[in-house]
């Protein structure tokens, strides 16, 4: 049996075909397609149904957005999409829409060891809540619990939830982003723009001089990514500072999700952000503020993180829903 299977982002759209036959997912055929040069999720499955005249049983696409009732308006793209319009063009009675995150707790089953980065190793119950956090274009977040037989995947939207600050420093960048703003949220400052916005927070308020070739750079590529890179060489003493604040918030918002869930049975970061730091993320600045939680530090410290460095997670967990249908 066929089936399709999509990982819709606000950069980019994996779609795959898989076989199903013998109780595996074995890839047929896939294809990437930069998510902004279409004007919609409908017209790139249709090109890509069309370029590979398969028939499939089932279709399940993991989006970046709040799904509600089979259709979603994704946040980092102009789209609106819809469950049964794709259902039309794929003539298969129904096609499942779920959150991306979700399809990331999806994926993890299907994890190898070499698929992933201990930060934190601490120690799992095998039957406790997992949660994944992704930062990336925006961030996501999602959990699964254990229901008797296998982790069930559940969806949320926390990465929108009010960014709270800990320190003076996190306070400024708070008024500073309000300023622009009004509300503030977490993926405001933990994502891709979120390192753009402390970038200018510690370049514009905080008067850290700025590298001109980086500034340069940032004008010619993806800025999150040059910033990044600047502070992985060392290049740039303002990027240092940038990904040194950014890490410590990413640690601080993954320990508010051990939190909210009770994670006991651990926290994965996912995303395309962390497997590209993961050097600095090792470093005590993640852990110490994932750990620092007061009266409930440590139970903190019990929790595995670890970071997933395959980034066909999503499509895989998008695939294995598909396939349980």
């Amino acid at each position: 049996m066929l089936i399709l299977a999509g990982d819709i982002g606000g950069t980019s759209t994996r779609l795959a075909y898989f076989d199903t036959t013998g109780g595996t997912l074995e890839p047929v055929v896939e294809k990437r397609f930069p998510s902004r040069e279409s004007g919609s999720l409908e017209e790139i499955v249709d090109r890509f149904a069309a370029e590979q005249g398969l028939t499939i049983a089932n279709a399940c696409f993991g989006i970046a957005g709040p799904v509600r009732n089979g259709h979603v308006r994704t946040p980092n793209l102009p789209w609106s999409v819809d469950s049964a319009v794709l259902s039309r063009i794929l003539r298969i009675p129904a096609v499942r829409l779920i959150n991306d995150l979700e399809a990331n707790a999806y994926g993890i089953a299907l994890l190898q060891p070499e698929d992933l980065v201990v930060l934190n190793p601490g120690s799992a119950d095998p039957v406790g809540t997992i949660a994944v956090i992704s930062a990336g274009t925006g961030l996501g977040e999602a959990l699964a619990y254990w229901d008797g037989a296998a982790h069930r995947p559940l969806s949320c939207e926390g990465g929108h939830a009010d960014f709270a600050p800990r320190t003076q420093l996190e306070t400024d960048l708070l008024l500073f982003l309000r300023a622009e703003h009004g509300r503030v949220s977490t993926e405001r400052v933990v994502s891709g723009p979120g390192i753009c916005n402390i970038y200018r927070f510690l370049r514009d308020v905080r008067h850290f001089p700025e590298n001109r070739s980086v500034a340069e750079a940032m004008l010619l590529g993806d800025p999150a990514a040059v910033i990044s890179r600047a502070a992985l060489a060392g290049e740039c003493p303002l990027c240092v500072q940038v990904l040194d604040l950014f890490i410590s918030l990413y640690g601080a918002e993954a320990g508010n999700v051990a939190l909210r869930v009770l994670a006991t049975g651990g926290i994965y970061l996912g995303g395309g952000i962390a497997p590209k730091i993961v050097e600095l993320l090792k470093g005590p600045g993640f852990i110490e503020a994932f750990i620092n939680k007061g009266r409930l530090s440590h139970l903190l410290e019990n929790i595995p993180v670890q970071v997933i460095l395959n980034d066909r997670t999503a499509l895989l967990g998008a695939a294995r829903c598909a396939s349980e249908k």
